[in-house]
């Protein structure tokens, strides 16, 4: 299992939820430090309200299970890579170590000439 697509998934609908959450919210912050660090205080009162609220919900909810997949994904990952060869391993992942092969000997290929400068004397 490859963990990085659903990584990207799970950043981008979370930022996607809280982005709605927030651009359409109202509220207000207070922060009050104090010497007695007991006495120090931070309040946030914020309020969203209409389809931003349930949107922004249900793409954090989304969010949070990609992010849950990836980390099992990198687990799984992680795992396989201890305990199998690297020819078993790209059969099991699909994507296989590409060789790579000259020009020449495919079909109906131009195989490659090299360019040689022509001077004319004077």
């Amino acid at each position: 299992m490859r963990p990085d697509r659903p990584l990207i998934g799970a950043v981008v609908t979370l930022a996607a939820g809280i982005a709605a959450i927030l651009a359409y919210g109202n509220g207000t912050t207070a922060f009050n430090a104090g010497y007695p660090f007991s006495a120090s205080l931070l309040h946030i009162d914020f309020s969203t309200n209409g389809s931003p609220v349930i949107v922004g919900v249900a793409l954090i909810a989304v969010g949070l299970l990609l992010m849950v997949w990836a980390l099992l994904a990198a687990f799984v990952s992680q795992i396989v890579r201890l305990f199998v060869r690297k020819d078993e391993l790209e059969s099991m992942v699909g994507r296989p170590h590409v060789q790579y092969v000259e020009a020449e000997s495919y079909r109906g290929s131009v195989p490659v000439v090299p360019v040689t400068e022509h001077k004319h004397g004077t």
